[in-house]
């Protein structure tokens, strides 16, 4: 049986999408040939991969219960816990041509002070008792400091001990390279980009991506960071760990929007691995489910059927 996977995100957005059918012409008009909103943040987008294929999930979040932005929350049928705050939760915009290509806009949201953080953590340690993964999702609200993160993992370690749950952290920045400093995160899942920016340089001289990736992740793995799921957009992903690792590329895939697909990723990842998988299959799955979520029109949540079923090869990597 599942056991529970907790997602916290401290920034939560209604994400809005809007297609177009050409590309976006900078300083010109042009008419959306779609528009859907839904219920956003990283640790939700993860939580409603998790629920849409038959995980016990728990989503938590700020949110002023006054907001708006229940409602959304609302029609997702998520399990949620909210921790009560002040404000109105940003909206992030995304404009999507036919080829895939997108655009974000994200607008800043209710700023937390340091008694909101402290009743995140008491929210956050209490539901995590029984949970196999913890997810700790997204940009920091305005507000906490760049150490949040950390903060949370220390209380969560702290009052739980050996009933903590493993944790995995999903973000960029000055929050990632905090949590890489002090945090000793289970797992990080960067992309390419936020992998070179966390070490500072460019990523070293390699045949292949997948290869780059591997030798920059090892410079984290297992000295600062259990594992790393590092994803690569169309070039699939990588996952390093202390017992090796491994790189698998995505089937064809016609992309119509990459927001989310991330998120989707690694929801893959923690579904496959809370359920026994090994780190191969485990990797698989995030590819399946990333692929997915890009087919999907805005940050929707692919569900088993939507997965692809074409081969999704892997291969190990050696140093």
């Amino acid at each position: 049986m599942d056991r529970m996977i907790v997602t916290l995100t401290v920034h939560p957005s209604l994400d809005r999408t809007i297609s177009i059918d050409a590309p976006l012409r900078v300083g010109e008009v042009q008419t959306a040939s779609a528009v859907r909103e839904d219920a956003g943040g990283k640790g939700i987008n993860v939580a409603r991969v998790l629920h849409a294929s038959g995980s016990d999930s728990l989503a938590v979040l700020p949110l002023d219960p006054a907001d708006p932005f229940a409602a959304a929350l609302a029609a997702e049928d998520l399990d949620v816990r909210a921790v009560p705050v002040r404000g109105r939760t940003r909206a992030n915009i995304a404009v999507t041509d036919p080829a895939g290509e997108t655009t974000k806009i994200n607008l800043p949201g209710v700023a937390l002070s340091s008694a909101d953080l402290d009743d995140v953590i008491d929210v956050v340690a209490e539901c995590a008792r029984d949970a196999q993964w913890l997810v700790l999702a997204g940009s920091l609200a305005p507000g906490l400091p760049d150490d949040a993160y950390v903060c949370i993992i220390r209380a969560v370690r702290e009052r739980l001990g050996h009933e903590a749950p493993r944790i995995a952290v999903d973000t960029s920045g000055a929050a990632l390279r905090a949590v890489v400093a002090d945090g000793r995160p289970d797992l990080i899942k960067p992309n390419d980009e936020e992998l070179a920016d966390l070490l500072g340089a460019a990523l070293p001289a390699a045949d292949t991506l997948a290869e780059a990736v591997h030798l920059a992740a090892r410079g984290l793995v297992p000295a600062t960071v259990g594992a790393a799921l590092v994803t690569l957009g169309g070039d699939g992903a990588v996952f390093v760990s202390d017992r090796g690792a491994w790189a698998a590329t995505p089937p064809p895939t016609r992309v119509r929007s990459t927001v989310g697909a991330g998120d989707s990723s690694l929801a893959g990842f923690l579904l496959a691995d809370s359920r026994g998988a090994d780190p191969a299959a485990s990797l698989v799955s995030a590819i399946r489910y990333g692929s997915a979520a890009a087919a999907l029109d805005g940050t929707q949540a692919p569900t088993p059927t939507d997965l692809p079923t074409a081969d999704v090869p892997v291969r190990e990597l050696h140093h």
